[in-house]
């Protein structure tokens, strides 16, 4: 296996993680292990200089990256991140394991993913547009609706989507709506895009608890992240009857034995931009959201969250991934040890990727189907997946993670030894 010369040798960084995905599932692939290389090397990666002229007249430099991972299946399918600890080795994993999420539900997608080093919140509107649009010029020729199709990530929303749409149109000379998905709907975009994410961890969610006979009437549940896609599987959750116990923000965690009022945390959040000081709850440590008693775990915020310290402590039976990356290999193997079933995330969170193959149809169609049409169909893909998984798992006698990366690892190298290798 060649390394890379690009990447850090840290054991726990996201793309470590990955390969450490991928090395668990090659004695499962057969004579497909031979093209196993391909899944260790990223297709394409681009670094660009984005300089911006500041609301006050400075200059700053900000560092952009966009990574195409394979493209074996199809265009590259994957957000852009916003956020003050984006790097290449961040990136790449990310849009690794989109290429595998793609392939596990069976979308004609390869995966990608992009992103800015910023912090979004420091940043005026003005500032903020004016540096997505340089980005998107930037990165213009690697993104097209056939080619690279960007979505909204961590720190980026619908409207940057739409003024990614309008650059990229620009600069071509026609509107091209499927060049994004997450858009706004009069732009384009998908209804039941917003809460896709979170839906589709409620989803898998639902349906491995029935499997596990895990009842989800006064289920307790612990949610980290607050975000999109953490509130979403809260409020469904709460919704079919269970509890939430505990929630984790960037600025609080929170906890309440008899449930937390999510209608009511969602509506603080959206007044205070935190769960700060929310009076429904008891301020507790950060890392007691990890110590609590609960049925369900749903880690919905960045990578590398479960580290083997905090897996040794969870006392939970089922755990969601809402995030990209959330658990470490090592943590892996002790929730396996300790009969802690787990939804990968290549699975659990990719309702979003789901609904924007969905938008990017309908901009292809000009036709749009309704909400209860979108969220019919996410339900039905999403178990589908989930049961492929499932059976694959009880075959091989393998967690779930790695009886996904057994389905989507089969499709991606069946798609690349059928390719063939050009010229």
């Amino acid at each position: 296996m060649a390394s890379l010369s690009y990447v850090s040798d840290e054991v726990n960084s996201p793309w470590a993680t990955y390969l450490s995905q991928v090395e668990r599932v090659l004695p499962y692939l057969g004579e497909l292990s031979r093209w196993a290389d391909t899944l260790r090397h990223p297709k394409r990666a681009l670094i660009v200089d984005i300089p911006l002229e500041m609301d006050d007249g400075s200059v700053r430099h900000f560092e952009g990256f966009r990574v195409q991972h394979n493209l074996s299946r199809g265009p590259g399918k994957g957000g852009v991140r916003y956020h003050p600890d984006v790097n290449l080795e961040e990136v790449m994993a990310l849009s690794a394991w989109m290429t595998v999420k793609c392939a596990a539900l069976n979308l004609p997608f390869g995966g990608a993913k992009g992103g800015i080093r910023v912090d979004p919140r420091e940043l005026s509107v003005k500032e903020l547009e004016r540096l997505t649009r340089r980005y998107t010029s930037e990165i213009g020729s690697l993104i097209g609706p056939q080619q690279d199709i960007p979505a909204p990530d961590v720190g980026t929303n619908a409207q940057v989507m739409a003024w990614m749409m309008d650059t990229w149109s620009m600069n071509v000379g026609a509107t091209t709506t499927g060049v994004v998905t997450g858009k706004p709907i009069h732009l384009g975009g998908s209804l039941g895009r917003v809460k896709a994410t979170g839906r589709g961890v409620f989803v898998t969610g639902r349906a491995m608890a029935l499997r596990m006979g895990l009842p989800l009437e006064n289920c307790r549940v612990a949610v980290q992240g607050f975000g999109n896609v953490g509130s979403v599987s809260a409020e469904l959750f709460t919704e079919a009857g269970a509890k939430v116990i505990c929630v984790q923000d960037h600025s609080a965690t929170l906890f309440n034995a008899n449930g937390i009022a999510i209608p009511a945390l969602i509506e603080w959040q959206k007044q205070h931009g935190s769960i700060a000081n929310f009076r429904g709850a008891t301020a507790v440590s950060n890392e007691a959201f990890w110590e609590q008693g609960c049925d369900i775990l749903i880690p919905a915020a960045l990578e590398g969250q479960i580290t083997a310290e905090r897996a040794r402590k969870l006392m939970c039976s089922l755990v969601l991934e809402g995030a990209n990356g959330p658990t470490l290999p090592a943590a892996d193997d002790i929730l396996r040890d300790r009969d802690i079933t787990v939804v990968p995330d290549v699975i659990c969170n990719a309702g979003g990727v789901t609904v924007s193959y969905f938008e990017w149809v309908q901009d292809f169609s000009s036709f749009f189907w309704s909400e209860d049409e979108i969220n019919a169909r996410l339900d039905n893909i999403m178990e589908q997946a989930l049961g492929s998984v499932w059976l694959k798992a009880q075959s091989l006698k393998v967690t779930l993670r790695t009886a996904a990366y057994a389905v989507a690892c089969e499709r991606i190298l069946t798609a690349r030894k059928e390719r063939g290798l050009y010229p």
